[in-house]
């Protein structure tokens, strides 16, 4: 019988002279590659000035690890990159590599501009709307100006609708959600949208109970409940499904979908399957 792996803890710290979103995304794809490895993250964001970027060092020295960085000023770089060397700790700049070998197959110089990606643009305000919206509009809150909405989720509790939602929003997707509870009607609002795009979700009741039931676990909820009753959660989902079908709405199953996964099922409905059944499993 073969020994048990542990994990490896290590700490990554990560530099960025921006909010970090990027290098933070790109530090937990890369870290994902490796089994049994768990990066304790510690994260400097909008580091602008010496100062700044000392204190950062400091922190860095009481935590032995990895540094992964996206300055973009030279000296600041050159800073961090001594500051390291000392600490003898390994300093990767992220993004050089690909900045390099676009470069150079565009021909065409490199900004140094900071935060150049998170300019305050249209697409940006569209994403900062969408994001208020789908907060202002989560678990059936204003319900009056759902027309308002490219696309409204609904589905029972826990079939992940809240942070679709959310990741929606990221894209710059109006979405709203509206729940569907045991023994109380919908909102009538819902069955009178004419130009947005409603979506049931459902999700097999096996793993809807073990979602519900680690839900009242983290609550410290211990009493027993109709919440989790598996013939209650299964008479839940045939209402939702029937509901689904008699409305004509499409239909996308979330048992084996991250979030990411439903939200690109969402996204290729509003790109091509309006009005379709569609049961993706």
């Amino acid at each position: 019988m073969s020994a048990v792996r542990l994990a490896t803890y290590f700490h990554v710290h990560l530099v960025s002279d921006s909010t970090g979103e990027t290098l933070n995304a790109l530090a937990r794809a890369v870290c994902a590659r490796f089994e049994n490895v768990l990066p304790i993250e510690h994260i400097y964001a909008l580091v602008r000035s010496p100062r700044q970027l000392e204190r950062a060092l400091a922190d860095i020295e009481e935590a032995p690890g990895v540094v992964i960085h996206t300055i973009v000023d030279d000296k600041l770089r050159a800073s961090l990159e001594e500051g390291c060397r000392q600490l003898d700790m390994a300093c990767i700049p992220a993004l050089d590599p690909l900045v390099s070998a676009l470069s150079r197959y565009l021909g065409a110089s490199i900004t140094s501009r900071v935060g150049v990606q998170h300019a305050l643009d249209t697409d940006y305000f569209n994403r900062m709307d969408a994001l208020n919206y789908a907060i202002g509009h989560d678990d059936g809150q204003g319900g009056q100006d759902l027309e308002q909405a490219d696309v409204v989720l609904v589905g029972v509790s826990r079939t992940s609708k809240t942070p679709t939602c959310i990741y929606l929003a990221h894209r710059g997707v109006r979405a709203a959600n509206v729940p569907l509870v045991p023994h109380r009607a919908p909102p009538e609002k819902l069955f009178q949208l004419k130009k947005a795009l409603v979506v049931g979700l459902t999700v097999s009741p096996d793993r809807l109970v073990q979602i519900r039931k680690n839900r009242l676990l983290n609550l410290k909820e211990v009493r027993e409940s109709t919440y989790v009753d598996p013939e209650g959660v299964r008479d839940e989902i045939v209402l939702a499904r029937r509901l689904f079908e008699r409305q004509g709405w499409p239909v996308i199953d979330v048992t084996r979908r991250s979030v990411e996964e439903t939200a690109a099922a969402v996204l290729n409905l509003m790109h091509g399957g309006h009005g379709q059944i569609e049961v993706l499993g």
